[in-house]
């Protein structure tokens, strides 16, 4: 079962919306110095969700809907809860402030583009690479 799944129910239900992201799941630390050197050649999108906030759930899965930049942005998935500790890091080594939920573009090492809660849009973002 993946981690999404156990956040938010089994995707066996045919009814339920599938996502069009492939998350990579930020648990470590040290994927933000993977994150800051694929970003160089590619961009990086980080979406920090509380699995505790139905506004968070309700942004993810707009987003997931929306989402059509695979191949084009590498994505990663926070659960804040759980990582705090990665989530401090990334306001302090991205410059960025701390909100949830919230979509952080990673372009050559910095974060270039930012936004939370209901300004968390997938064709916003495509219009930032």
């Amino acid at each position: 079962m993946s981690f999404l799944n156990s956040i938010f129910g089994s995707s066996e239900n045919s009814e339920a919306p599938k996502s069009n992201v492939n998350w990579t799941e930020l648990t470590d630390i040290l994927q933000l110095n993977e994150i800051q050197a694929i970003s160089i050649e590619k961009p990086v999108a980080i979406f920090k969700h509380s699995t505790r906030c139905s506004i968070s759930r309700m942004a993810l899965k707009q987003f997931e809907r929306e989402y059509d930049l695979e191949g084009v942005v590498d994505a990663y998935f926070l659960d804040l809860i759980a990582h705090r500790d990665i989530s401090n890091e990334i306001a302090l080594r991205f410059n960025v402030h701390h909100e949830s939920p919230q979509l952080i573009l990673i372009k050559n090492g910095k974060a270039v583009y930012n936004v939370s809660h209901s300004d968390i849009d997938a064709q916003a973002l495509k219009s930032k690479i």
